[in-house]
């Protein structure tokens, strides 16, 4: 079996150096790493869950440290931890299911009442909000008066320590294979999204239309061609996405599955958008408010689409739905790359002062763009299409309020 710990480093090292191509494969691979360390991860006899969501937030908090821009990381470190809540939970429902718990009784057996105690709708409602807790007769009683509880006899005491620790080791073998099948679902959806997604294609593109896209996506490729498998004729414009001229691959590609394909520049975008019918993209990351995370250049796309009226449809798989907004301090919304992929330095170096080691010119090339939700027409994601003012209550259904910030519990003392 192969050590937790040196996945875990190895997958460090490959977001720092950015080794690892593309969302999907980033959070692919980070759910892998998860599911390990959930895995490998001992339990104590109390709390079971609350041991694992510390120790996925341990190893989440250095997997987001070491490539912040990266944001599906982070989603799918939070998906996980909502995972973890969700069993818990359901597993503590079905306990108190199982106790027979009633909110009060006029059963006349008294031999009955004594074995199980009545317990009240507030301790009920008590157990299932403590969903970090095994769900244990124990438990419930704590929200009791002392005179409602039955003192175990001395005869019974050690046999029902021992049931009592019996049955927190099942229930904890029980959450992590619960958890560990769920986590193997989310990796089968990531693994599928691009298909999940392209076969929505018919049902937004027609005969005769013209599309247009800017730099490369996989999942905008995919969505194009099951289009064309459906034998729908439509033409392509593909903006070539400088300085990196991803376009350029986009289009390639296309023309090599027999689509009508054309290749136009990033400036040319106003003058041929009133030839388009519609504009589909694809995204970084996808905010709680509906905003979008692109490549550099997509918001002037978006821009000219709203100016002639033209729908403006965001491709992106539901990993990279991230529960934060652009406001907060966790999110890094931009980087800045090399300036080599604008200027040959060689031709500027006359702007270079020897003497002092200053330059004149300054060069930003950043990475991304900002698209306002406004801006937005549709999403199209892995469970279909929604509007922009739904995706809040979309990714509300991923994640869990605490998990927002990924941070490992400090103990006292350090």
């Amino acid at each position: 079996m192969p050590d937790v710990q040196s996945l875990v480093n190895d997958f460090l090292n490959q977001l720092k150096k950015r080794k690892i191509e593309g969302s999907q494969a980033t959070a692919k691979q980070t759910a892998e790493v998860l599911r390990s360390v959930i895995s490998q991860q001992r339990l104590p006899y109390t709390n079971q869950a609350g041991a694992l969501i510390d120790a996925v937030r341990a190893v989440g908090e250095q997997l987001i440290a070491a490539n912040p821009v990266e944001v599906a990381v982070g989603n799918i470190v939070r998906r996980v931890l909502h995972i973890i809540r969700e069993e818990d939970l359901s597993l503590a429902t079905d306990a108190i299911a199982g106790l027979g718990i009633s909110a009060g009784s006029d059963d006349e057996d008294d031999v009955e009442r004594d074995d199980h105690p009545v317990l009240s709708a507030a301790a009920v409602a008590a157990a299932a909000r403590s969903t970090l807790r095994p769900p244990s007769l124990q438990t419930l009683l704590e929200d009791l008066p002392d005179s409602a509880a039955v003192p175990p006899t001395s005869s019974s005491g050690g046999e029902s320590e021992g049931k009592s620790r019996s049955d927190k080791g099942s229930r904890g073998r029980k959450l992590k294979h619960d958890v560990i099948e769920a986590v193997n679902d989310l990796i089968q959806d990531i693994a599928t999204c691009h298909e999940q997604i392209a076969e929505q294609a018919v049902e937004h593109i027609h005969q005769n239309e013209v599309i247009l896209t800017l730099g490369s996506s996989r999942t905008v490729l995919e969505f194009l061609c099951a289009a064309k498998e459906k034998k729908r004729s439509f033409r392509v414009f593909v903006a070539e996405g400088a300085p990196r001229y991803q376009g350029h691959l986009l289009a390639k590609d296309l023309a090599a599955r027999g689509l009508q394909t054309t290749v136009i520049t990033d400036s040319a975008v106003f003058a041929m958008i009133s030839r388009v019918n519609m504009v589909i993209v694809g995204a970084h990351a996808v905010m709680a408010n509906g905003g979008v995370i692109a490549p550099v250049g997509l918001n002037m796309v978006a821009l000219a689409a709203q100016k002639h009226a033209v729908p403006f449809v965001v491709l992106a798989g539901s990993h990279k739905l991230c529960p934060l907004y652009p406001h907060n301090p966790e999110v890094l919304l931009n980087e800045l790359r090399s300036p080599s992929e604008l200027l040959d330095f060689g031709e500027f170096s006359d702007c270079m002062d020897a003497a002092s080691g200053t330059c004149s010119l300054h060069v930003v090339n950043p990475t991304f763009d900002y698209v306002p939700p406004k801006l937005v027409s549709l999403f199209i994601t892995d469970t279909g299409g929604h509007n922009p003012s739904y995706m809040y209550r979309l990714i509300a259904d991923y994640y869990t309020a605490d998990d927002l910030v990924v941070k490992a519990r400090t103990t006292a003392g350090s």
